[in-house]
């Protein structure tokens, strides 16, 4: 490992110099060691001293481990993500030619389809990348990524960079020879496309369309010499299919529709461009038409600029007014990601190589989450910015580059919560923002639903969730009985599945715990996701009987759903600790009328007891208190320990849960490091440091594909964001866990692992350490008032 972190560190000093003798220097030595470890790899000497770290001392700047790539990829599933603020962008370089993907966050189409912007080629003349040197560079301190090309005396490099605080994406190109640039837009969706089959699993459609679905084309041309593209929204989408579907058609002019007057695209321009006409192309197995500029004469230097728009509007020429070119401003960009890796890391150096590939590509995964700090909508956990072609994950799917596993618009709760929960000990608190909003701004549409299904109040978000708040038409169930409530999804996985919005409530009012963030906005919707569970199941107790409460004065939670694995729930666990767990906090907050505290300290009196059963005389926590069958492979039964915590380390009941992990013959058999699956992060919340280890640097181990972190596609997709994001937590709760105002520092963190952190802490509270040799040797705490709470778990 510390041959590459020294070939890195050397690659970030060379990149500074773009030479040609620097260059040729740099990939004769990248090639001589990468000979030397072949050669030398049977060596045990060899291989302790490739372990040893670098330096005694450690820097976060240092840790940084850039991605360096000396030689082009094959196809688009060799692609680096880079981007900033919403936008995200897969750039490789193949055949000598530069492309990119364009994404952003919010690009819905009529069928919800979460389509890419296009994709854009590079081609010079003489061309830099026909030579033998090649690097390209991801840049994480900086956020940015460069591409060299050296062929004979003619040495380029581009920077590609997105402005983070405005939809700017820049390509800046400089040679030391003057060179002609052909910069393409290249749209597959020049024509109406018929989408069939399983390719409708990137839309709301999924496998039971009612007709013809089409993606319809884009509209491109040239402006000025500039290209002009845009997708824009025709009046009927997936929202009003899902309406009418769903009996709400009374109710129409009052719901949230983000897909209606959508309109996305962008235009691409560039110094020294003129527009050089038209060609088409096949890209793997979908064709292409192409848009040019060209330069007007060779030059040194050219700046490509790509202007995104993502708005409502009732005309294009209202759209056209955000398309503005605004002022760069690359160092507010440099300073934000400068900012986000001082915030927070975790920086592992240890002879245990699975230890330093988990930490490096827990950064990697993380710079890949700070690429939609700022979007309109949450990072998707099925490939976030970042999906490529799809006939590179699954042969079978020969479709176009918008393909995605399980929907664009649709959002899969279980799956989301995973992508946000670690940015709490991140403190990237702001980022949280768009998935906390996406549930503020269905809120009234959710309640809507109620009424009208069930005639009382609460908001009830189903796990299958459109971007518009109504359960995806699919899932909701087209071949329904004629007299099956229409509040209710046909569906043997989902049904009943009502609480994992709770889970989003909590970490709105842990964003207040830690960072003091000013939650007010979201209250109602708090308020109304527990409205919603004590109003419905009184509502289906008086259904069935005189009393609405149980013999102790309980909620009956029946029917009800333990994730989607334990069907036709009576009081499934992961519902009451949920509810008991957000209850409890919420009580809490200050800014609460007596009124409400009194209102919800009563509901929390309701809320029955965690049900257990034993395994061979091993007490252990149920799943629930009874259920009709088992329809997937999730472990809800440990959901009281992670993420409601109410077991866990210095808590009672630990040694139940222990035994949950070890005895439930359930838990042991659905087991895994893949995908979603959070087996790493209970045991590291129940201090099992042995389990913990095994599984998180299984999960976060270098994913096979050329870019460590683009994982999958587990249960969904590539790359796989629930399958990054519980590898983030695990690692985090392995590091460290907090209970009220305690701090407990390496609970479950193998000895051997010497690493250098900083996370946050409830109460605006950041925790910066160093573990050397099994023994804590530096620690900051802020306020230092705090460091009174602190207990170093590897004392014991």
């Amino acid at each position: 490992m510390i041959l590459t972190k020294t070939t890195l560190s050397k690659s970030s000093i060379l990149a500074k110099n773009l030479s040609v003798l620097t260059l040729l220097i740099w990939s004769k030595l990248s090639v001589f060691c990468l000979d030397v470890a072949k050669f030398l790899s049977g060596s045990k000497i060899f291989i302790a001293f490739l372990c040893l770290p670098t330096s005694t001392a450690f820097s976060q700047e240092k840790q940084l481990a850039n991605v360096v790539w000396t030689s082009q990829s094959v196809n688009s599933s060799e692609s680096m993500p880079v981007g900033g603020g919403d936008i995200g962008l897969n750039l490789w370089v193949e055949k000598g030619e530069v492309y990119l993907y364009l994404s952003r966050s919010g690009t819905f189409d009529e069928n919800n389809t979460l389509l890419k912007l296009g994709r854009v080629k590079l081609k010079f003349s003489p061309n830099p990348f026909d030579g033998k040197t090649f690097k390209q560079e991801l840049i994480l301190k900086d956020g940015y990524a460069q591409v060299f090309g050296v062929n004979g005396n003619l040495d380029t490099q581009i920077k590609v960079w997105v402005d983070v605080f405005n939809p700017i994406i820049h390509l800046d190109i400089k040679s030391n020879q003057n060179i002609s640039t052909e910069a393409s837009f290249e749209s597959w969706r020049f024509e109406d496309r018929i989408t069939k089959g399983k390719e409708n699993n990137q839309n709301s459609y999924k496998w039971a369309p009612q007709g013809i679905v089409k993606t319809f084309k884009d509209e491109v041309s040239y402006k000025n010499n500039a290209i002009q593209f845009y997708h824009q929204n025709k009046a009927e989408t997936v929202f009003d299919v899902a309406v009418k579907q769903q009996g709400l058609v009374d109710r129409k002019e009052e719901l949230y529709n983000p897909l209606n007057n959508l309109i996305i695209g962008g235009t691409m321009m560039g110094d020294n461009l003129l527009a050089a006409g038209n060609y088409e192309g096949k890209y793997l197995n979908t064709p292409f038409k192409a848009w040019t500029l060209k330069s007007k004469k060779p030059s040194r230097t050219t700046n490509i600029s790509i202007i995104l728009n993502s708005a409502k509007a009732e005309s294009i020429q209202e759209w056209e007014k955000g398309l503005s070119i605004k002022k760069d401003n690359q160092k507010a960009s440099i300073k934000w990601w400068n900012d986000y890796w001082k915030r927070s890391f975790i920086n592992i150096s240890s002879r245990d190589e699975a230890a330093n590939q988990s930490s490096k590509n827990y950064q990697l995964f993380r710079y890949m989450l700070g690429c939609n700090a700022f979007g309109n909508y949450p990072t998707k956990f099925n490939g976030g910015l970042f999906t490529y072609d799809p006939h590179l994950t699954d042969t079978a799917l020969k479709y176009t580059p918008d393909f995605r596993n399980w929907g664009g618009g649709t959002h899969t709760a279980q799956n989301q919560r995973l992508v946000y929960w670690p940015m709490l000990k991140s403190g990237d608190f702001e980022m949280m923002k768009p998935q906390f909003d996406f549930y503020s701004n269905l809120l009234k549409n959710a309640e809507i639903r109620t009424q009208a299904s069930w005639g009382h109040n609460g908001a009830s978000f189903t796990e299958q969730l459109e971007n518009f708040g109504l359960p995806n038409p699919a899932e909701y169930g087209w071949k329904r009985p004629a007299d099956f409530n229409k509040g209710m999804e046909y569906n043997a996985w989902l049904e009943y599945e009502w609480d994992t919005v709770l889970e989003f409530c909590m970490m709105i009012l842990e964003t207040e715990r830690y960072g003091g963030a000013n939650i007010e906005k979201y209250l109602p919707l708090i308020e109304s996701a527990l409205t919603f569970f004590k109003e419905h199941y009184t509502y289906l107790a008086k259904q069935r009987g005189a009393k609405a409460l149980d013999a102790n004065g309980h909620l009956v939670l029946y029917p009800g759903s333990g994730a989607e694995t334990y069907k036709m729930a009576y009081n499934s666990t992961s519902t009451i600790a949920a509810l008991k767990t957000v209850l409890e906090r919420l009580i809490l907050y200050p800014k609460l009328s007596v009124e409400q505290k009194s209102h919800w300290q009563e509901m929390l009196k309701t809320i029955p007891p965690i049900s257990f059963r034993e395994f061979n005389g091993h007490a252990t926590i149920s799943p629930a208190k009874l259920w009709e069958r088992i329809n997937n492979t999730e472990s809800p039964q440990l959901y009281p320990v992670y993420p409601w915590g109410i077991y866990g380390i210095g808590k009672p009941g630990l040694d139940t849960a222990i035994n949950t992990f070890k005895y439930d013959t359930d838990v042991l058999k659905f087991r895994s490091h893949v995908g979603w699956k959070q087996d790493n992060i209970f045991a590291a919340r129940l201090g099992l440091t042995a389990e913990a280890a095994k599984l998180t640097t299984a999960k976060l181990k270098d994913s096979g594909r050329r870019f460590p972190a683009f994982w999958g596609p587990g249960f969904d997709w590539v790359p796989d964001h629930n399958w990054g994001g519980s590898g983030m937590i695990g690692l985090q709760e392995m590091l460290m866990q907090t209970d009220g105002k305690s701090i407990y520092l390496f609970p479950a963190w193998p000895k051997d692992w010497d690493v250098h952190f900083k996370l946050h802490a409830p109460y605006k509270t950041t925790v910066e350490g160093t573990l050397k040799d099994g023994k804590l040797v530096d620690l900051k705490v802020l306020p230092e008032s705090r460091k009174a709470d602190v207990i170093n778990k590897m004392l014991e």
